[in-house]
């Protein structure tokens, strides 16, 4: 069973990714999510690029030093894949937003709560690790050690890096400074 889901891993992992804004657009045309909800969206698309690019690109090609190794090959051009994962970074920084929405207290990104914000940051922290827990489980990619990207521990004979775990601590505080900016806009 567990080989069948390998074999379909990347495939999800691409079918999730590109189905997300089509859901966020009918979300937002039927009136279950309200404007910003879908510009953050793409707002965390776009911060979701400032590491997807440069992990992608360095290791797509043959390059010095790739940050990733591809376990299996990977099933369209590594751009491709690029592009879904920061559809998938929005799609998770947006889920942190309904976190907030469903644990914390009204007005939600008026000004800084620090309950708004370690939503974002332990939701964060535990996205990434669960991303990368499962595409070391399906045997999809995995972070190389560097000595600025140490190991945490191993799962199912991969590494589990630092280096996510930062970016995407700075990343969920970074969005978080976004939404206290730009939410008073939608009001």
């Amino acid at each position: 069973m567990l080989e069948i889901f390998k074999e379909a891993y990347y495939y999800l992992d691409l079918l999730i990714g590109f189905s997300s804004p089509f859901l966020f657009c009918f979300l937002y045309k039927t009136g279950r999510i309200e404007k910003f909800v879908w510009h953050f969206f793409w707002i965390g698309v776009l911060v979701g690029l400032t590491w997807e690019i440069p992990i992608f690109v360095l290791s797509g090609e043959s390059t010095s030093v790739p940050i990733v190794t591809w376990t299996r090959p990977l099933i369209a051009h590594y751009l491709v894949f690029m592009i879904s994962h920061s559809l998938w970074d929005g799609l998770i920084f947006v889920t942190g937003v309904w976190l907030v929405y469903r644990i914390c207290r009204k007005p939600f990104f008026q000004h800084f709560r620090w309950s708004e914000m370690l939503v974002l940051l332990i939701w964060g922290q535990a996205s990434e690790l669960l991303v990368e827990l499962s595409s070391t489980l399906n045997d999809g990619w995995a972070f190389i050690q560097y000595w600025w990207n140490p190991v945490i521990f191993q799962f199912n004979g991969h590494n589990i890096t630092w280096l996510m775990q930062i970016v995407w601590a700075a990343a969920s505080v970074g969005y978080y400074v976004l939404l206290l900016k730009l939410k008073p806009k939608y009001n």
